[in-house]
């Protein structure tokens, strides 16, 4: 029944096609290497790792790709350093497109990122247990909530939101959409909580697929005109199988890294299929 009122929301509100995201174009770069002050729970520096660090990239750029997510760890007040690296990041640049991961930034850097960055993506947390549990910080929602609007002043923003961010449990994921629906917003990307190997939160399991798709449907029906997309990050083998295949029943207008068989149902569903080779904020 979800799945049947997502899908008659999205023919109400959307052209028949989707978007999948194969982002082999988009290379992803750390400002800070592999450190970060916060050690998360469930992340703890891991990710990182996959980066280039900014430092090692050689001047004139070097890197073959049409665009760039510059991201990197974290200060212990939650925001990633990226305005102290504008003059090299703005080098950089050249015909390149920016996807910019930004924390919890204050006004003056967000002056600085919003002359480079094409896309913002923030990701936004609707519990304050959750921020201060898993990330070890001591801001609030309202902390996210105003740094969103601060950056949407001068940014095109995408915020996105972590099913089962607190070791796979549901805290603040309804509240985060909430919040969005009544601040403003183009677009959603969700992502979903992964155990990884030598983080405090390594032996949990993620949300149900059934949370997931609760959420999910609950975002399409608060936003029925919004494109609201699954990235990335998702646990893979038989439950990204799963979910993916109910993101395109319930009304995903994309999915990053689908499945084969997402795709074959998208196209027994009669969706076209707007292929991209960057990341899907872009």
């Amino acid at each position: 029944m979800l799945a049947q009122e997502g899908w008659r929301i999205r023919q109400k509100n959307f052209q028949s096609n989707i978007k999948f995201s194969y982002p082999n174009e988009t290379k992803a770069v750390s400002v800070t290497g592999g450190k970060c002050e916060l050690n998360c729970a469930h992340c703890g520096g891991h990710y990182l790792k996959g980066m280039k660090a900014l430092k090692d990239i050689p001047e004139g750029n070097g890197l073959s790709a049409r665009s760039l997510l510059i991201s990197g760890g974290c200060t212990a007040e939650g925001k990633v350093p990226i305005a102290e690296h504008i003059a090299r990041i703005a080098a950089m640049k050249q015909r390149m497109k920016y996807n910019v991961h930004v924390g919890l930034v204050d006004e003056e850097d967000i002056q600085e990122i919003a002359k480079v960055a094409d896309k913002v993506s923030f990701d936004f947390i609707g519990d304050d247990a959750t921020i201060k549990e898993v990330l070890g910080m001591d801001r609030t929602v309202s902390d996210y909530v105003a740094c969103y609007q601060k950056l949407s002043e001068s940014c095109s923003v995408i915020p996105h939101i972590c099913i089962g961010l607190h070791g796979g449990e549901i805290r603040g994921e309804y509240e985060a959409i909430r919040h969005l629906k009544a601040l403003g917003v183009d677009g959603i990307t969700f992502i979903v909580f992964t155990p990884t190997k030598g983080t405090r939160f390594a032996d949990c399991k993620p949300p149900s697929i059934e949370n997931v798709v609760n959420i999910l449907t609950s975002a399409r029906r608060e936003l029925p005109a919004l494109p609201i997309h699954l990235g990335c990050m998702r646990p893979g083998g038989a439950y990204r199988q799963e979910l993916d295949l109910w993101a395109v029943r319930l009304g995903i207008n994309g999915i990053v890294n689908p499945v084969s068989g997402a795709v074959r149902l998208a196209q027994n569903l009669g969706l076209t299929i707007e292929r991209r080779e960057e990341c899907c904020v872009l």
